[in-house]
């Protein structure tokens, strides 16, 4: 939804004069009611006031974003104001605020978020932000919103600038990575970018984690030169049968789009079948290493398990923090996050959240690896490892759950299987083809994987109490501190990849293990390396934040400008800031951040601090063991990666 969408000449008013925060929001909530916005003015004025009350909306640089989603808007708008005198309106640097805008969202959907975030990106431009404020007219400072936006959000104008004299576009993509922030959309900007660059004509489909956006439609594919796929997790793939697809990974991507642009452009692709049963996927068609298969395999399943951990991981620590908060003591205590009733509220949701994880996690291996068949057969294994059923006990009343480790055997065993099953099964009579899906497969794959999981159990529930048990002694013999360390470094490695992905795998798996855990030192322990894992992913983003605030010679001006965002990244727990940095630098970048987040992750554990929530950065600091120790573990790594990118990086001279 485009801003000029949302705001029209009549809710501008340029150049007020408001003498204070109050009197600044009743003249756009004025702006509002006069452009027919709003069904009840008050009960919007509540909500304004009320979001205002938990803290100020400015946001500095003399802005300020006042919100509010309430049944009283009509349809979503914005109006805007200048005060050339500035308001006072509590801003964070403790500037007046200039320039304010101010959203009023209905209560269907998320849309004042995404408004807010695309203001953001756009008021982000220092020369932009200052062109607005000296606005004359508002037909000026509406035009001025126009033109950045065009420029800020080109996909938005694809479809009529993109296109050749016949309407068609030459090459598409599909851009993916497995928790669908960060690499998915700096992969298709980077495609769009070389393609404008080249004078191909390109479109890009984003199958980020709100969904797949700018999908690509069948005329588009009918009559495009072929299909990039750069992601790496399964996407649907059957829509390309018969079309040129060459598929790799989502960094390539961020990398190498016009090296990839080209090989569709010279027809180096090779022709993807879906209905190939020894080609089901088009990542089949080139040269990909076993270990990068099974990786994309991992990271489907992955990605469809992270919003189980994160939502239930965080209620199940909420649980935890209101029976702390009621006195409750943990050690010893069984109970513990359930005692109270609104704890065991909490506790009872997320652990229903929780109990999803494994199921899915299996599941979607299975499923990337064959395809729908393999989606039952995954679930269900995911299901009998988080129980541990066994032939002698399928009820599973007395043995040991196989846990993590065992749902991701049983969703690579169940796909794998399943593959097999349909091999076999093509050899049945074309007359049965319609009864596959539905009898043959999910009957056949059933019986197998209740076997399969059966056998494996017991063996995987001995490991999954070898694991425990090496895990406590770790604690007790001070060995503790180097797996934090280890696990801080490869949260920052690669910032996103494989060795990242592995960090923070594992931590969420010890979360489970926390979850299920009798044993106080168990639970310790597991959330003491949650704790590392969440630590080491936040120091590269302020390293490089820091870096370009204090050692401003090392760095471009638009570098500069870009790290002041990266504090923001780096306290939410998103690494994958810190990428571009990388990614131009990565000999001096990735050693330096890689060493602070080893330190923060080895002072992490050596004060003994916990995390219980799986993601979230400060804004979890709630379920957040021993915070002021963490919070100074988190300082002093960053402050080590940036002495040390200092070092690193000698300062750029004028010429430069």
């Amino acid at each position: 939804m485009r801003i000029t969408d949302l705001l029209s000449q009549q809710s501008i008013e340029i150049g007020a004069s408001v003498k204070d925060k109050a009197s600044a929001i009743e003249r756009l909530i004025s702006l509002h009611s006069k452009c027919g916005n709003l069904n009840d003015t008050d009960a919007y004025r509540e909500g304004i006031i009320k979001r205002e009350e938990m803290g100020t909306t400015a946001i500095g640089m003399g802005i300020a974003i006042p919100h509010a989603k309430s049944s009283s808007v009509k349809k979503p708008s914005l109006a805007a104001i200048t005060v050339p005198d500035g308001v006072d309106y509590n801003s964070p640097d403790g500037e007046k605020c200039e320039l304010l805008f101010m959203i009023a969202a209905t209560t269907d959907g998320d849309v004042h978020l995404e408004v807010l975030a695309r203001l953001m990106q756009m008021l982000m431009d220092e020369e932009f932000t200052a062109k607005l404020k000296k606005a004359k007219t508002s037909e000026e400072f509406l035009k001025l919103i126009d033109q950045k936006e065009s420029e800020k959000f080109p996909e938005e104008n694809k479809q009529k600038n993109a296109e050749t004299q016949n309407g068609t576009f030459r090459v598409l993509a599909v851009t993916a990575c497995p928790t669908g922030i960060a690499h998915t959309y700096m992969a298709a900007e980077a495609l769009e970018k070389a393609g404008e660059k080249m004078g191909i004509t390109i479109k890009v489909e984003t199958n980020g984690s709100g969904g797949a956006k700018n999908v690509l439609t069948s005329e588009e594919i009918a009559e495009c030169d072929g299909i990039i796929i750069a992601a790496d997790k399964s996407v649907e793939t059957a829509r390309f049968d018969g079309k040129p697809v060459y598929s790799t990974k989502v960094a390539d991507g961020i990398h190498k789009p016009e090296e990839l642009i080209n090989i569709i452009v010279d027809k180096k692709a090779p022709v993807f079948h879906s209905n190939q049963k020894a080609d089901q996927s088009a990542s089949s068609n080139n040269d990909e290493s076993i270990g990068r298969k099974l990786y994309k395999h991992l990271m489907n399943g992955v990605s469809h398990m992270l919003p189980f951990v994160v939502a239930g991981g965080i209620f199940i620590a909420i649980a935890f923090l209101i029976d702390s908060a009621n006195g409750v003591q943990a050690a010893g205590n069984s109970a513990f996050g359930t005692v109270t009733p609104a704890a065991a509220w909490f506790k009872t949701i997320g652990g229903y959240a929780f109990n999803f994880m494994l199921p899915i996690l299996a599941g979607f291996i299975a499923m990337s690896i064959a395809d729908r068949p393999g989606i039952l057969v995954g679930i269900v294994g995911g299901l009998l490892a988080s129980n541990g059923a066994t032939f002698t006990d399928p009820a599973a009343a007395e043995t040991i759950p196989s846990g993590f480790l065992g749902a991701l055997l049983a969703g690579f065993l169940a796909g794998f299987i399943m593959k097999c099953v349909e091999r076999l099964c093509d050899k049945m009579p074309s007359s049965l083809e319609g009864i596959k899906p539905v009898l043959i497969y999910p009957l056949s794959g059933l019986g197998i994987v209740g076997v399969m999981m059966c056998a494996v159990n017991p063996i995987m529930g001995i490991i999954n109490t070898g694991l425990n048990n090496g895990l406590t002694w770790l604690s007790e013999n001070n060995f503790g501190i180097l797996l934090g360390c280890i696990l801080g470094a490869m949260m920052s490695i690669d910032m996103g990849g494989p060795f990242n992905k592995a960090a923070y795998v594992f931590g969420t798996g010890m979360l489970t293990t926390a979850a299920s855990a009798t044993d106080p030192a168990v639970q310790q322990v597991c959330w003491q390396i949650m704790a590392s894992v969440m630590i080491g992913g936040m120091v590269p983003p302020i390293v490089i934040a820091l870096s370009t605030t204090f050692f401003k010679n090392r760095w471009s001006a638009d570098e500069r400008k870009s790290g002041i965002v990266n504090y923001i990244m780096g306290l939410s727990f998103v690494t994958e800031g810190a990428i571009p940095y990388a990614a131009s630098y990565p000999l001096k970048v990735i050693p330096a951040c890689a060493v602070g987040a080893a330190v923060a992750g080895g002072l992490s554990w050596l004060f003994g601090c916990t995390l219980m929530a799986p993601h979230g950065g400060i804004f979890v600091i709630a379920t957040i063991g021993n915070p002021l120790m963490y919070f100074l573990s988190l300082i002093i790594g960053s402050v080590v990666g940036m002495l040390l990118l200092a070092i690193l990086k000698r300062p750029k001279k004028e010429s430069d």
